[in-house]
């Protein structure tokens, strides 16, 4: 299907749910830490971002978090987070569902916004449980501690973590309620963040996908258009 199709559909949607993938920050210049290039020092984030690996050593965890926070601090939206912000104030209704932890959404201005893998911008208290923003670079210890001394960790999903169960109710409620449902700049791999497509797809949804190259979910989808999101989002306005 072409771009006038998928406007098509978008311009009749009651309800849309628009999923956003690391591709999306990449072009804002993101790294994305999987595949080629993947490693900092000699780790991969598969082996950082998880429970076990903060609790072995929260200090080298955090030395790799606060080295993404300084590249991240460099980042800006692109036309495709300014493109979906346009079409949340023009749509009936709108919910904007991110596996990105780098805040450029909110930066953007979306404000029906679900962060499901949390915000690298901000911490939790492994004691008293305080979560707060904190965009200090760097930050001035590692690891960080709260007022009330307890550790610091970033306040994102690590692999072999549950989504938020607030945040995960509320996404699925989105996918379940909408009848167009945008894929931008994801792998399509990463659950459940790849079921949600899945999902919208067996209610009868129709699904857009918008990637630099093909993925599980793009035979399957409605209309495929293979290209950047800063490109196509702002065109499919």
């Amino acid at each position: 299907m072409s771009l006038e199709a998928a406007r098509s559909m978008i311009d009749g949607a009651r309800s849309i749910a628009v999923m956003t993938g690391a591709g999306i920050a990449a072009e804002s210049g993101v790294p994305t830490f999987r595949g080629p290039g993947g490693l900092w020092r000699e780790y991969r984030a598969e082996d950082l971002a998880t429970p076990g690996a903060f609790d072995r050593d929260p200090g080298l965890v955090w030395e790799w978090y606060d080295w993404r926070r300084g590249l991240m601090a460099e980042a800006k939206p692109n036309l495709a987070h300014y493109a979906l912000v346009t079409l949340e104030k023009r749509a009936p209704e709108l919910t904007l569902i991110t596996q990105n932890v780098d805040g450029l959404h909110a930066m953007a201005g979306s404000r029906e916004l679900l962060e499901i893998h949390g915000s690298i911008w901000r911490t939790r208290c492994l004691s008293c449980r305080t979560v707060r923003e904190d965009r200090r670079v760097p930050v001035p210890a590692i690891p960080p501690r709260c007022a009330c001394e307890g550790i610091l960790r970033p306040d994102v999903v690590w692999f072999g973590e549950p989504l938020p169960f607030d945040v995960a109710r509320k996404a699925f409620h989105a996918v379940d309620s909408c009848d167009v449902m945008l894929v931008i700049g994801t792998s399509g791999v990463v659950q459940p963040a790849a079921s949600m497509a899945l999902r919208a797809l067996e209610r009868g949804a129709r699904l857009i996908e918008i990637n630099t190259e093909p993925t599980p979910l793009t035979e399957r989808a409605t209309c495929a258009l293979e290209g950047k999101a800063g490109d196509i989002v702002p065109r499919l306005l």
